[in-house]
Parts: C-alpha cells; structure tokens; sequence
C-alpha cells in the first residue's frame, strides 16, 4: 500500500506508541447521509463491499431540519495485503 503524505497523521515530538497493548491503532470513518435509514444502509452496503476494510463499529445520527437527516457511520480500519505487512 503507497502512502499518500496528505493521508498522515502529525504526532508530537517524541510520541511513542510502540507498547502493543496500548498503543494507537489507526481508525477512520466514513458518513452515509440518506433520506432514509434504508437508504443509509445501501449506501454503506456499496461502498463496503467495494473496499479492503475491516469494518469496527456503526452509528447513527438524525439531523433534523436536514435534506437528508439519517446518518449512518462507520468506523473501520484499512486490510492490508499480508505481504505488505
């Protein structure tokens, strides 16, 4: 996997993770704004099974007053290719 230097996170000086147990583990998320809650739900389904991902946890949200007030969130981390790793 390349890395694209506008994908980086900035730590402070000196910052160190390196126990395994409680060290950072990388984290993104992805919103699915949608009319409906099934929609939402499509709309996630599409994208994930698209990606290399491992999915890690979901939300949701209602916006009220919004064009598309359900939200659904997803909280996962990328899969790496075991040779990569």
């Amino acid at each position: 996997m390349e890395l694209t230097p506008n994908f980086c996170l900035d730590v402070p000086e000196g910052f160190d993770d390196s126990d395994a147990e409680t060290g950072v583990h990388p984290m993104a998320r992805k919103l699915f704004p949608a009319t409906t809650a099934a929609e939402a739900f499509k709309k996630a389904h599409e994208w994930v099974r698209e990606q290399k991902i491992r999915l890690s946890d979901v939300s949701w949200d209602f916006f009220h007053d919004e064009d598309e007030p359900y939200c659904l969130s997803i909280y996962f981390t990328f899969e790496l290719d075991p040779e990569e790793t």
